[in-house]
């Protein structure tokens, strides 16, 4: 049992490193600029061509430092032999043998140095190969670098303009925002505002800026339009085709009525004077 939960434990500390490096990844990825990598990676590459041209340079002057003793030597030697040579012919053998001991000795210093002088020498040309190498490959990853660069950065200004005319990007999906915002509010005022006139209008509120009108003031305000709509509906009637001969007709009716109004009451007179009488 401890075992399983020691295993079970263990895989779960395995899992959350997991979701913790792929997170991490993630964002390292979000963030990275394949342009500054490029970038970075040019410079370090610099740094080691500088490294290898400094090391060129060590090995020459080590180099140039043994010819200089070789020469020395070369000349030490070349001496001394002088010098034996003129101890024989003084018969001074004894300072002849002491100078030829001499150079012996000086002889193998520089077979020594010419040994080195060998290997530095090879090795010189080692490095300035591998400067010449790394030289062309750092050129050649600069041409790259560059390319990539303006390839990427000529990708990203198109996207960016893509983003922007389809409305997707970060920027125009905050100005779409704020003109839907604007415009709510303009249509919410103007609902407002339409609103309000109508309960002015119905006097429902009081226009307490303008000065109000009471109630009785409306109604003799309405009765007064009321009066305006009927006698400009009595005009309008009296301006059709039909309507001249209706007021005729009425004043033919009318004197009828009085005549034989007249008659009645012409028969009603004798009658109302029997009646006297």
């Amino acid at each position: 049992m401890l075992m399983k939960g020691t295993a079970a434990r263990m895989g779960v500390m395995k899992r959350v490193s997991l979701v913790f490096k792929a997170k991490a990844n993630k964002a390292l990825d979000k963030m990275e600029d394949p342009r500054e990598t490029l970038d970075y990676s040019y410079q370090r590459q610099l740094e080691l061509l500088t490294k290898v041209r400094r090391g060129v340079a060590d090995v020459a002057t080590s180099r140039k430092r043994v010819e200089l003793q070789m020469n020395q030597l070369q000349q030490q030697s070349n001496k001394l032999e002088d010098q034996a040579r003129k101890a024989l012919g003084m018969g001074r053998e004894d300072l002849a043998r002491g100078a030829l001991e001499r150079k012996a000795s000086a002889q193998g210093q520089l077979n020594d140095l010419q040994v080195q002088y060998a290997q530095l020498q090879a090795e010189e040309e080692k490095l300035t190969v591998a400067s010449q190498r790394l030289q062309a490959k750092v050129d050649t990853f600069r041409t790259r670098k560059e390319t990539i660069k303006a390839t990427y950065t000529a990708a990203e200004a198109q996207t960016r303009i893509n983003e922007a005319f389809s409305g997707i990007s970060e920027e125009m999906g905050d100005v779409g925002m704020a003109i839907q915002r604007a415009e709510d509010k303009t249509a919410q005022m103007q609902a407002r505002a339409g609103a309000i006139d109508e309960l002015l209008a119905s006097g429902a509120l009081e226009d307490h800026v303008g000065g109000g009108q009471d109630y009785i003031q409306q109604e003799l305000d309405r009765m007064g339009a009321n009066h305006e709509i009927e006698s400009e509906l009595a005009r309008l009637r009296g301006e059709l085709p039909g309507a001249s001969q209706a007021p005729r007709q009425i004043e033919s009716n009318g004197g009828g009525g009085a005549a034989a109004g007249g008659s009645a009451s012409g028969q009603q007179q004798p009658g109302a004077a029997g009646d006297g009488l």
